[in-house]
């Protein structure tokens, strides 16, 4: 309980984030810094911390890859993917929202997808049968929307949703995306939404170098009945956090954050604590008089 603190040892400061998020990282009595939210916001707490050699921690944004290899149980997976993807209506940073899948299982697991896909209940938060919310604001809403357009341009196809729920207000139908390639908009740039790219591949190589093409580097998940490539193709994984045939696991206990563009630091378990601390080394002498003074050690 917070009763239970001293005074000073909680505090809350109210206001908006580009004022008082300012001015709270460009302060000198600031010891310790940690965000959650945007690369670009990122960057910028990191600069602004630098000024006054402040320590980060950052967890930001992320394009995780989960790949499907033609030995996995094909309808787990996609339960994973439908999870991975569009929980909390795919505003997570941890969203599995790029698909990389064997080409031998590729059609099969797309129609699976999107069967479900359409399947999903849209409605009110609230109600318990309701499996996807809405879209948490308006300048979001629309430039999802606009990741549709562009993918179609781009020579995507779009499989599955792609457009505005006809319930209205800031829904978004759960959106499939097919045809996609390295260098498009809907491959490359976090949405933010309930939208996965799908991509194929032929062999094990070509899947981690596709999955490590990202400037981010979050989660990933692995859909594999071979336990040795399950492990193999974790290790490879430039990504913080690795599932092996499920997705958005997660403990107090386990360590969680990103490389590259998805952050600094770790969060949660003994690690996570660590980053609160700073190390110090303390020496004592105890050879007094005797102590020849032109040695050292």
């Amino acid at each position: 309980m917070l009763r239970d603190f001293l005074p000073g040892v909680f505090n809350v400061v109210t206001g908006n984030g580009p004022e008082v998020g300012k001015a709270l990282v460009a302060h000198k009595g600031v010891d310790k810094i940690t965000f959650t939210g945007s690369t670009s916001v990122g960057v910028e707490v990191a600069q602004a911390a630098a000024r006054n050699i402040t320590g980060v921690l950052l967890e930001l944004g992320g394009k995780s890859a989960q790949i499907v290899f033609p030995d996995a149980d094909i309808d787990a997976a996609v339960n994973g993917v439908i999870s991975g993807v569009f929980a909390a209506s795919g505003q997570t940073c941890m969203a599995g929202s790029r698909l990389l899948l064997h080409r031998q299982i590729h059609d099969v697991f797309v129609e699976k997808l999107v069967a479900r896909t359409r399947e999903i209940r849209l409605g009110d938060p609230r109600a318990p049968d309701t499996q996807l919310g809405p879209i948490a604001n308006r300048t979001q809403f629309e430039r999802i929307l606009g990741f549709f357009e562009t993918a179609k341009l781009e020579g995507a196809t779009i499989a599955a949703g792609g457009r505005a729920s006809p319930l209205g207000g800031l829904f978004i139908e759960p959106t499939v995306i097919t045809n996609t390639a390295p260098g498009m908009r809907v491959v490359e740039e976090e949405i933010f939404g309930p939208v996965v790219a799908v991509m194929s591949f032929d062999s094990e190589a070509e899947a981690l170098a596709l999955a490590n093409a990202s400037e981010f580097g979050l989660a990933g998940a692995i859909w594999t009945n071979d336990i040795g490539r399950g492990h193999r193709v974790a290790g490879r994984l430039k990504a913080g956090t690795v599932w092996i045939n499920s997705y958005r696991t997660l403990a107090p206990g386990v360590p969680f954050g990103g490389y590259k563009r998805s952050g600094l630091g770790r969060e949660n378990g003994r690690v996570g604590l660590e980053e609160y601390t700073e190390t110090k080394s303390i020496w004592v002498e105890i050879a007094g008089k005797d102590r020849d003074p032109f040695i050292i050690g």
